[in-house]
């Protein structure tokens, strides 16, 4: 894994491109695997800063730059990071048929109360979570084998 201090455009285009290659469209299974491989490249910290960044530029490109949602973006980085960091899996299938509860879109409503994830606070800032501790917040809350209970 590289590491490297600081990301720009150019970086996220090259993560998209390579999710892209072998995806027909980018669905939520497509943003995991971009933010695995962003994670694994640059490390949780950098990646927070370059998905979120490339997310929000691609939702102004698009038009729709009220689809960024800061504290969504920021929570799945960091969810896949605390996964692709504890067992480190080289490949992506690997990775997503380990940690399949990631690939739940409302996995964040076992952390976040779906009020708090609509507050406008939340779409424009960090909200810390307000249902459960992340794992690495409560360790003795999740069994080592039961990958699934996140």
């Amino acid at each position: 894994m590289t590491m490297r201090p600081s990301c720009d455009a150019r970086d996220f285009d090259a993560l998209m491109a390579e999710v892209m290659a072998t995806a027909e469209r980018f669905g939520h299974r497509e943003h995991v695997h971009l933010t695995w491989l962003a994670v694994r490249r640059v490390g949780v910290s950098a990646a927070v800063g370059l998905i979120g960044e490339g997310i929000q530029r691609t939702a102004r490109y698009a038009r729709v730059p009220q689809k960024y949602h800061a504290t969504m973006s920021r929570a799945w980085v960091e969810l896949v990071g605390h996964h692709a960091t504890e067992h480190g899996e080289d490949d992506f299938t690997a990775f997503a048929g380990h940690h399949t509860a990631l690939l739940d879109k409302r996995l964040l409503t076992r952390f976040y109360h779906p009020a708090t994830l609509t507050s406008s606070q939340a779409r424009t800032g960090w909200v810390e979570p307000d249902r459960a501790p992340f794992p690495w917040q409560d360790p003795s809350r999740r069994q080592p084998q039961d990958e699934e209970a996140l």
